[in-house]
């Protein structure tokens, strides 16, 4: 008996629950739905992009997309540097094939004609005209395209941090550099052409000691084997040197050094990197192809067909537009990705989107992108380094 019930009385019995009617009862509603926001738990923030990049390790997008932005966002140095390095390697050789074009017989003169136009092309003086311009024109661009691309890297660190540099101050933190970047090509260069001097002694040596059919068959099937080789051991030392220009202009290195640093970065992501280069130069050439081929065209066949004292120089100059156009647009292009694939490598190999993304953040505290982001470069501001 509960304390408090009086004696003899039993407590009343417990209250029965109440059976719910048949249907639906009154219902609660759910509470109304938040949509829950992307944190920290649920996705990475968004990387911080004060540039043409976000300072994290690239994609192929983000490469093809930066180097984009490094054009447009400042155009006058980019593409006007791009502009005049390509009109100087362009202008011998379209003058060489103006006066190529005019000093071939027209198709519509007598075989006579033909027949002595044809041998003045094939003497001395003929082959000269053929060729030495092409010569010079390799001479010229071996030069302004070295110093382009040391040029092109330089504004590249910059607008990296979301900087703008002009032509002429981008040349004045460069030329320091020249000689390295020389160095870097001249050695690229002897890389390049030692097998292929090596190829035609051998050749000499197969063609003065065999005689007959089985030496042209011998020849023609060392000439295939050889071509194949050489493609791959070009596109090998390519990759592997890639990021030689980067590593002088913007870490200060020499130009053995400087290579041996390429050679390191590229090592572990070797088929990334070949791809992304190879794919480059396939896109920019087919780019370039359209920008040149009308204008080389018009310039072939007014030179063909055309009559009068004026048919080479308008042919020239029709050529020499055709080849500017289409250099003007590969040569920033391939500089651009370069130098982003060099940043992405170390970036994932050193940690180095680390020390970017400390230096934007106070760069924007402070509210300006000071010259002294060039100095983040050195290898000694590596996270691993």
């Amino acid at each position: 008996m509960p304390y408090g019930q009086p004696y003899g009385q039993q407590p009343p019995p417990p209250p029965q629950p109440q059976q719910a009617p048949y249907g639906p009862g009154p219902q609660t509603p759910y509470p109304p739905y938040q949509q829950q926001q992307p944190g920290y738990g649920h996705m990475p923030p968004p990387a911080l992009r004060p540039g043409i990049i976000p300072l994290r390790p690239l994609g192929l997008g983000d490469i093809l997309d930066g180097t984009i932005k490094l054009i447009r966002s400042n155009p006058k140095a980019v593409l006007g540097l791009s502009a005049v390095a390509a009109l100087l390697a362009s202008v011998p050789v379209a003058i060489g094939q103006a006066f190529l074009l005019d000093a071939l017989p027209s198709p519509l003169d007598d075989p006579e004609t033909v027949a002595a136009a044809e041998s003045e092309l094939y003497s001395v003086s003929g082959i000269l005209g053929q060729y030495a311009p092409t010569i010079i024109s390799s001479a010229i661009s071996f030069v302004v395209v070295t110093l382009l691309t040391g040029v092109l890297t330089r504004i590249l660190g910059r607008a990296v941090f979301g900087g703008n540099i002009s032509a002429g101050e981008a040349w004045r933190l460069v030329k320091g550099r020249v000689p390295a970047l020389f160095g870097v090509v001249g050695m690229m260069a002897a890389i390049m052409i030692v097998p292929l001097v090596v190829f035609v002694l051998l050749l000499v040596a197969i063609a003065m000691n065999a005689s007959g059919p089985e030496a042209g068959l011998w020849l023609l099937g060392l000439t295939l084997v050889f071509i194949v080789v050489y493609l791959a051991y070009y596109l090998f030392f390519r990759t592997r040197f890639a990021f030689a220009s980067p590593a002088v202009v913007l870490e200060g290195r020499g130009p053995v050094d400087a290579m041996r640093r390429s050679w390191h970065l590229v090592s572990g992501d070797f088929w990334r990197v070949f791809g992304i280069l190879l794919l480059t130069s396939v896109l920019v050439g087919l780019v370039a192809g359209l920008l040149t081929l009308p204008f080389t065209l018009a310039g072939t066949m007014f030179g063909m067909f055309g009559a009068g004292a004026a048919t080479p120089i308008v042919s020239a100059v029709l050529i020499a537009i055709g080849g500017t156009l289409g250099s003007m647009f590969t040569y920033p292009f391939e500089a651009g990705v370069s130098g982003l694939l060099y940043a992405d490598r170390r970036m994932r190999s050193e940690a180095f989107d680390l020390v970017l993304q400390t230096a934007a953040i106070e760069q924007q505290r402070q509210g300006w992108v000071h010259a002294s982001a060039d100095e983040l470069w050195h290898p000694s501001n590596s996270a691993r380094s």
